[in-house]
């Protein structure tokens, strides 16, 4: 190749490259990592059937793993993902999390998926680049169309076995733990695109992954004579000798042989453990950290028990050790610190870190932030950050059970309370002096977002940027008083353009709009309506004339 012709490919791939920069940067790309795989030797026989399915041309194109919760299906669509990558199979994933469900959407979906097909095929790249303003459609249907429907019909010649396979985890929690409006109408549209891969003939084409738990709506939308269905079996469904108590014995067994303790325990320990798992794997993993400490003495606590079947089983494991590891005489402070830490971890709309946290009525100190950790240690992710490690845990929280059985944290139940908690924290962060005028201390306005180097951005804080996104969501859910007007009044009045430059910087600059006119459903909101309205009135003046700082 003469050097005349080594440039130009060089140019070509440096436009081409250009182009799928600015595409990404256009659609956004908000995706969370695939859970943890299943461990080796473990699963075998439901991960031979479903990649069987995947290859199996002639059938049916949506695969749905269904089961109860903690049977595994996230670690299954993990490793489904491993194994055909290993084969050199392409593959698009995305999860869903119901504690980050403002962010995770059906939106955030097939954008995701849009800019994975960009990057393994120009034709539907150059599709998309063609005209920008169709990435913005607020209507889920619109978008689906534009993004997926549309410019995949360019990949007419690719062969069947040749496309990507799409695994999406936990299709469930498409809408968290919300119940209003938005979350509904984001989980229907989420169903509705679903189904065009079955009406659609060039989506049809595509293997889909699905899992989630075995919900109505979901059968409704994909019964078996349009979809596979492939039963994670638990609770009475599995025998004493079958593949799923295999593998949780299995898998407590690698755990307890690093515990160090007597064989002959172990084997007792089993003997009593994998009946009762029931299939439920978060049965096993929870039982197992719980008996990290003291084995001998939290097994015969959990021997104390008795028996019990499926969800009851695994609610009965979680109050154990919460009892066990908070003890049982806790002071009103305590209970009130870990009662408001834990109701903000399940109705906070993403997961917040410890500065946010100790600023919660209740929480004194970051020591009591420890002892609150100590005692969900056996329940949360490892990491910086709070968070429970499935969902069935903030499930028996919210549950009569909990009720029942721990009755010192019921206000953990009190969404209301904890609304009310999270607005006041988002908007004393939004009044403070955090929020403040060209706060990433820019030199120059015609600076781009993607210029602006992360040591800047730094100066916007993870408690600062959850407010400016969230504080809306929070609002809408508290009751309406005079306090939360004024301070609503001087953040229209003093701090709103100091909030669009967060935004802007922060490539959200396009949610502005939404969250203002979310505030609009604020119960008892007309005084301060006009604030709003001219809240909105300077973000689409901002939209359509040159930004200060993107």
């Amino acid at each position: 190749m003469n050097i005349e012709n080594l440039i130009s490919e060089n140019a070509k791939a440096a436009a081409e490259q250009k182009e799928l920069d600015d595409l990404v940067s256009a659609l956004g790309e908000n995706k969370l990592k695939m859970r943890k795989p299943c461990m080796e030797g473990t699963r075998s026989d439901i991960l031979q059937a479903i990649e069987t399915e995947v290859k199996n041309a002639g059938g049916h194109n949506i695969i749905w793993i269904r089961g109860s919760p903690g049977v595994g299906k996230s670690a299954l669509a993990a490793s489904i993902l491993n194994r055909l990558e290993d084969q050199n199979r392409r593959v698009i994933s995305f999860r869903f999390d119901r504690a980050q469900s403002t962010t995770i959407t059906t939106d955030a979906l097939w954008r995701v998926v849009a800019c994975d097909l960009a990057r393994l095929y120009p034709s539907f790249r150059q599709h998309l680049a063609k005209d920008n303003k169709r990435h913005n459609s607020s209507d889920i249907n619109r978008l689906f169309k534009n993004l997926i429907e549309i410019p995949l019909s360019s990949l007419g010649g690719v062969l069947r076995e040749e496309l990507p396979v799409i695994i999406i985890d936990a299709l469930d929690e498409c809408g968290g733990l919300r119940h209003d409006s938005f979350a509904k109408e984001d989980y229907e549209g989420l169903l509705r695109t679903l189904k065009r891969w079955v009406q659609v003939d060039h989506l049809k084409k595509f293997k889909l992954v699905i899992t989630s738990r075995p919900e109505n709506a979901i059968t409704n939308m994909f019964p078996d004579s349009i979809s596979t269905h492939v039963n994670i079996p638990s609770g009475s469904d599995v025998k004493p000798q079958d593949s799923a108590s295999d593998d949780i014995c299995a898998f407590l067994k690698s755990r307890f042989d690093t515990m160090g303790v007597e064989p002959a325990w172990i084997a007792k320990a089993l003997d009593y453990l994998v009946p009762r798992a029931t299939g439920i794997f978060i049965w096993a993993t929870t039982a197992a950290e719980f008996l990290q400490v003291n084995p001998q003495e939290r097994f015969s606590m959990l021997q104390s028990k008795g028996d019990g079947k499926g969800l009851k089983n695994l609610y009965s494991l979680y109050s154990t050790v919460v009892k066990t590891s908070f003890g049982y005489d806790l002071e009103e402070e305590e209970i009130k610190a870990v009662t408001s830490v834990m109701g903000a971890m399940i109705f906070a709309k993403q997961p917040l870190d410890d500065d946010a946290l100790i600023m919660l009525t209740g929480v004194k100190s970051r020591n009591m932030l420890q002892f609150i950790r100590r005692g969900l240690v056996s329940v949360i992710d490892p990491g910086p950050i709070l968070h429970f490690h499935h969902r069935s845990f903030e499930d028996f929280v919210l549950s009569s059970f909990f009720l029942q059985d721990l009755p010192e944290f019921s206000a953990v139940q009190d969404q209301d309370r904890h609304e009310y908690h999270l607005t006041v924290l988002c908007l004393n962060t939004m009044v403070s002096s955090v929020l403040r005028f060209n706060i990433c201390d820019l030199k120059t306005s015609s600076i781009g977002n993607r210029d602006i180097p992360a040591a800047d951005k730094s100066a916007i804080s993870p408690l600062l940027l959850y407010s400016s996104l969230f504080w809306a969501d929070h609002l809408v859910c508290t009751p309406c008083e005079v306090t939360l007007m004024e301070v609503v009044k001087f953040l229209m009045y003093e701090k709103l353009l100091f909030w669009m430059e967060v935004m802007s910087l922060s490539g959200r600059a396009h949610e502005a709009i939404v969250i203002l006119k979310r505030v609009l459903a604020w119960p008892g909101l007309k005084v301060c309506c006009s604030l709003v309205y001219h809240g909105i009135y300077s973000c689409w003046l901002a939209r359509h004339m040159t930004p200060i700082t993107s």
